[in-house]
């Protein structure tokens, strides 16, 4: 089942006097969150209450954003760690692109024999580069996104050619 709330991201601190936040968002480009009318905080009970955007901008690697309800530096600071999150129709999807949240457990399959090699773990990005990690008989297994690799991803799965004994379990570590 996909969650409709997806993190998109923390509160870094205040900014400004009139209650203005510094983002740190977890989307693929900060302009992603800059871009949202609206944000959601995770109440104790598990609900989410929406919060509208007033106005947002990149700043850097951060975002500068000032939403409806947070009108001093104090009820800024207050808020300070707390993360927020994202309705998934608000995010912008383009030719054919999948949500990360929606990658975990995916399964993983060979591009040519259809074998099954396990599922999808995690997804992160390392010096520039995205790894998915792929769980395959008890062990992960990184595989970094690039072409030769990775020859397909669709809501049926992953398919990847990966060279040989990638995918061989391993003896010794």
């Amino acid at each position: 089942m996909k969650k409709e709330y997806l993190l998109g991201g923390r509160i870094c601190t205040s900014h400004g006097v009139a209650g203005g936040l510094k983002l740190e968002h977890y989307c693929d480009s900060e302009k992603v969150l800059a871009k949202q009318k609206r944000i959601f905080f995770k109440n104790r009970d598990g609900s989410f209450s929406e919060k509208r955007v007033k106005n947002a901008s990149v700043f850097g690697k951060f975002v500068l954003m000032t939403i409806e309800g947070i009108d001093t530096r104090e009820d800024a600071i207050a808020l300070r760690g707390k993360e927020i999150y994202l309705h998934r129709d608000d995010i912008p999807l383009t030719g054919g692109a999948m949500l990360i949240a929606d990658m975990i457990g995916l399964r993983v399959f060979h591009a040519e024999s259809g074998e099954p090699l396990g599922e999808i773990s995690d997804v992160s990005d390392v010096a520039g580069r995205r790894i998915y990690t792929i769980r395959y008989e008890g062990v992960d297994v990184m595989l970094p996104d690039v072409a030769e690799f990775i020859k397909e991803i669709s809501e049926e799965g992953m398919r990847v050619l990966p060279i040989p004994g990638f995918f061989d379990k391993a003896d010794e570590v």
